[in-house]
Order: C-alpha cells, then sequence, then structure tokens
C-alpha cells in the first residue's frame, strides 16, 4: 500500500508535470504545431501509399517512389485549394451588388412581416453592420492569415518528406537507442499501436471525409448554389472536428444560400439535403468504417477538443482525436498511468473470471 504521504506527492508532481507541458505546448506553438501536424499527415500518406501499392500498375513500384507520389499529391492538392479559395474570394467580390439586392429585398419582406412602416435601406444596414469594419485592415489580416497558413503548411510538407524518408530506418534507431531489450520491446509495441490505430483512423476518417464532400458538392450543384466545389470542401476539412466541425460546415453555405437566393424556400430544402448527408455519414457509413479504431468517450472528445482549440485554435481542433488517443495508448503502456487511460476509455474490455 502506498503511504499517503507519497500519493500526494505524485499527485502534486503529476500536476506540475501537466502545468508545465501546457506552459510549453503554449510557447512552443509554432514548433510544435507544423511537426506534429506532419507526423499526422505522414500517417495519412503511408495508409494512402499502402493503398496504392494493391492497384495494378501502381502497385508495382517501389515503396519509395510511390511515397514521394503520394507526397507530391499531397502537396498538389494544397496548390489546388489555395487556387480554388484564390479565386472564391474574387467570385464574392464579383457578386456582391447582387447580394446586396437580396439582402434589401430579405429586409424588406422582414419588415413587412413584422408591421414595421420604415424599412431600412442598405446604406443603414451597411453603416450599422459593415460601415463599421475597416476594410483595409479586412483585407490586409486576411492576406497576413493567408501567408502564414501557406508558410506554415509549406513546413509541413518539408517536415512530411523528411519523415517518410527516415520512417524505415527509425526502428534501428530505436534498438540502437534503447540497449535494454524489454525498453526497446515496450516502445516498438507502443509505436506499432499508435501506428496501426492513428493510421486506420485517419485513412478512413479521410475517405469518409472525401465521400461526405462529394455528396454535399453534388447537393450544392443541383440547387444552384454559389461555390459548390468551395463549399464541398470547406465541410469535408471541418468534418475532422468532431461535433462541431459538421454544425459550422452545413451553417455557412446555408447562410450563404439565404444571401444568395432571398428566399426561404431553397434555402431550407440545402438544409434539410445537407443534414441528411451529414446524418448519414455520422450515423451510418462513419460508425460501419472507423468502428472501434480510436476509443475515446464522447465527453473525452469534447474535453480534448476545447483544450486544443485553447492551446492551437483551428489546427489544435483538427489534431485534438489523433494526438489525444496517441496520449491514450502511452498512458496505457505503463502500470502508473494505466487508470488514466481505462478512465478516458469508451469501452472497457473487461476480463473473465479465472482468465490468465
Amino acid at each position: 500500500m502506498i503511504p499517503p504521504a507519497a500519493s500526494l506527492s505524485t499527485l502534486v508532481n503529476a500536476t506540475l508535470l501537466v502545468l508545465l507541458v501546457g506552459f510549453l505546448l503554449v510557447i512552443g506553438k509554432t514548433v510544435l504545431l507544423p511537426i506534429l501536424a506532419a507526423v499526422i499527415v505522414v500517417y495519412v500518406l503511408v495508409s494512402a501509399s499502402e493503398a496504392l501499392g494493391r492497384l495494378p500498375l501502381v502497385g508495382r513500384l517501389p515503396q519509395g517512389p510511390r511515397r514521394a507520389l503520394v507526397l507530391l499529391l499531397f502537396a498538389g492538392a494544397f496548390i489546388a485549394l489555395t487556387f480554388v479559395v484564390i479565386g472564391t474570394i474574387s467570385q464574392i467580390l464579383a457578386q456582391a451588388p447582387g447580394y446586396q439586392a437580396n439582402i434589401e429585398r430579405l429586409v424588406a419582406q422582414g419588415a413587412d412581416m413584422l408591421g414595421v412602416d420604415e424599412r431600412p435601406d442598405w446604406e443603414t444596414i451597411r453603416d450599422a453592420t459593415f460601415g463599421r469594419l475597416s476594410v483595409r485592415r479586412v483585407v490586409e489580416t486576411a492576406l497576413a492569415n493567408l501567408t502564414f497558413v501557406g508558410a506554415w503548411v509549406f513546413l509541413v510538407i518539408v517536415y512530411s518528406a523528411f519523415l517518410l524518408a527516415e520512417r524505415a530506418g527509425f526502428a534501428a534507431k530505436l534498438s540502437a537507442a534503447l540497449r535494454d531489450p524489454d525498453d526497446a520491446a515496450r516502445t516498438e509495441a507502443i509505436i506499432r499501436d499508435i501506428n496501426d490505430r492513428i493510421g486506420d483512423y485517419l485513412a478512413v476518417k479521410t475517405l469518409v471525409n472525401a465521400i461526405l464532400g462529394t455528396v454535399s458538392f453534388v447537393v450544392l450543384w443541383a440547387i444552384g448554389v454559389d461555390f459548390p466545389l468551395f463549399w464541398a470542401l470547406t465541410i469535408a476539412l471541418l468534418n475532422y472536428i468532431p461535433y462541431f466541425g459538421s454544425l459550422v460546415g452545413v451553417a455557412l453555405p446555408v447562410v450563404l444560400s439565404i444571401v444568395q437566393f432571398g428566399q426561404l424556400g431553397w434555402t431550407l430544402l440545402l438544409a434539410a439535403l445537407l443534414i441528411a448527408a451529414q446524418v448519414w455519414i455520422g450515423s451510418v457509413l462513419e460508425p460501419r468504417l472507423i468502428g472501434r479504431r480510436v476509443n475515446l468517450s464522447p465527453f473525452v472528445v469534447l474535453t480534448a477538443l476545447a483544450v486544443w482549440s485553447a492551446l492551437w485554435g483551428l489546427p489544435g481542433a483538427l489534431l485534438a482525436v489523433p494526438l489525444t488517443s496517441m496520449l491514450t495508448i502511452v498512458l496505457s503502456a505503463f502500470e502508473p498511468t494505466r487508470p488514466f487511460a481505462v478512465l478516458m476509455a469508451d469501452r472497457i474490455v473487461v476480463p473473465a473470471r479465472g482468465s490468465a
């Protein structure tokens, strides 16, 4: 039995360690975030490379060229996404007059329904809302954020390339660094468990998000919503964020449809179809494909989402589930910290009585 003084000392040390790690995560955001994002990207790229290995022609390529091809495709996809965002911004500016007319018509209809005699015109609406903003400041902030994101993703691509190149020799380095065979075996088991669970989760989650983005694009294009490709990509990317990402992804194009169409009929139809797609993906397809790859309780997922979002913003929200799942795997590998991993789990496997 552990003495009370020793238990109190362990609790204090653990609390100080958590505070120190949190402090390092905050001040080291600029350095740590691209590295951890590159690690997550490598899991997806390796899974994609293994999937290409099962194809008839591409599968004949050696492992190195296959991974280099996947990395080039990832970089090309990011460049294409950048052009889509830039093109969407220019199109929004071009169609602003039409949106202005629809807003004025909606305001007039709302005034008629409420029995208001004096209808506010566009000048009044703009002065009360957008007129309070500095257009120059907004543009400068947007350009600065776009430049930061571009530099950040460039670092992620570079780190991913080096991680892919050094991944094959990591096991040998680990064996040489840990001379104790037991420590080396335990560390290799932890890394293998992380690779299997996180790699499978991210690969399947990416496939699910691609299907959701495709379905959303068909719905947006069929109804005639402006910029369907941009909104479909936004919905697919935000679906990496548990619970709240899907809500925000649906809300953005629905709000745009109100401004575009100027009537609620098409907006309600769009909202119903997009929500139906989200429900089908989240309730039917995703549980069947992902299954039990990430064993985290819903409360832990929400807490992790809040913590990582507070630390690193939107990138932290995107990385919350993989990083927390890695943490639970590490905690479950050691006897003193295994109870914390059990508390964070969603399903507990209780061994039968009399079993070894």
